[in-house]
């Protein structure tokens, strides 16, 4: 019996710079412009920790967007061509008892269309 090997992304090692102001952008609509600073401050100094993507998805309640959306299909024709991907930067809630993807939810959405499973990179904070 043969198994179907999924092609699996390739991640940098660090998330990317423009990233961080995204996330601080999406961070202020939740926020304070001051409270989402210092969250972003954070975020760029932890370490990269693995989750499982349908982990993330379930901790943040999320919806999976479909692979019609341009953003996705960007990242999906990344992840076919062997190109990195940055890490994902999320937030805990621990007010509302979840998970907020602070960047990298097209990228998220992607690797979950490849493997539900997959290991994905991501800084938490």
């Amino acid at each position: 019996m043969t198994t179907k090997k999924t092609k699996q992304p390739i991640w940098l090692p660090d998330a990317e710079e423009h990233d961080f102001p995204g996330a601080e952008s999406y961070l202020a609509l939740i926020y304070s412009g001051k409270r989402a600073a210092k969250i972003v401050a954070r975020l760029r100094t932890t370490g990269i920790v693995q989750c499982k993507a349908k982990d993330i998805f379930r901790a943040s309640q999320l919806s999976l967007l479909g692979i019609s959306n341009s953003h996705i299909e960007k990242n999906r024709q990344q992840i076919k061509a062997g190109a990195s991907l940055s890490p994902i930067l999320l937030v805990r809630d621990k007010q509302n008892r979840k998970v907020i993807v602070a960047d990298g939810y097209h990228r998220l959405c992607a690797v979950y269309g490849f493997d539900e499973d997959a290991w994905v990179p991501c800084k938490i904070v």
